[in-house]
């Protein structure tokens, strides 16, 4: 039997993809240091308004779970994938599952307040959140399928 991972060669779209979530996913994982430690003042330099404030700060306690997950898992799958490792794919695919759960607490369960409007484009963060965490995934499937992650 030949050992498929040793003559898949990684693919030039895999770097791209790979440095390009880094980025994406490295500003969440700061945005998730920045809100839990700083809190207000990190809030008021990114421009939310009181509202908004309250909002985030009335977050209940196991909203954190989707959020690390969603956080951290991406970008724990944006590294192994640089890596070819094949456990990017669980890892994006917990990524996805918080912002699933993110999204559904977000919009339907408990709805943001009026946004200020420049910042009205922040309404559609969570969707398109949610649609970078799905490519990644299936991305990371696709190439463990093809062998290029081992």
């Amino acid at each position: 039997m030949t050992d498929t991972s040793m003559t898949t060669r990684t693919p030039w779209h895999l770097w791209v993809v790979g440095v390009l979530s880094l980025l994406w996913n490295g500003f969440g994982g700061y945005d998730f240091i920045m809100t839990t430690t700083q809190g207000e003042a990190y809030f008021r330099a990114s421009g939310f308004d009181q509202a908004m404030i309250d909002y985030y700060n009335a977050m209940p306690a196991w909203m954190y779970a989707p959020w690390i997950l969603g956080v951290w898992g991406a970008v724990a799958g944006s590294i192994l994938l640089l890596m070819r490792s094949r456990f990017a794919v669980p890892a994006f695919a917990l990524s996805l599952l918080g912002a699933l759960v993110s999204l559904v607490y977000g919009q339907f369960m408990n709805p943001m307040p009026e946004l200020p409007p420049a910042m009205a484009m922040m309404k559609y963060m969570p969707y398109v959140i949610t649609l970078i965490a799905a490519f990644l995934a299936w991305y990371a499937w696709t190439m463990s399928k093809k062998g290029v992650l081992r």
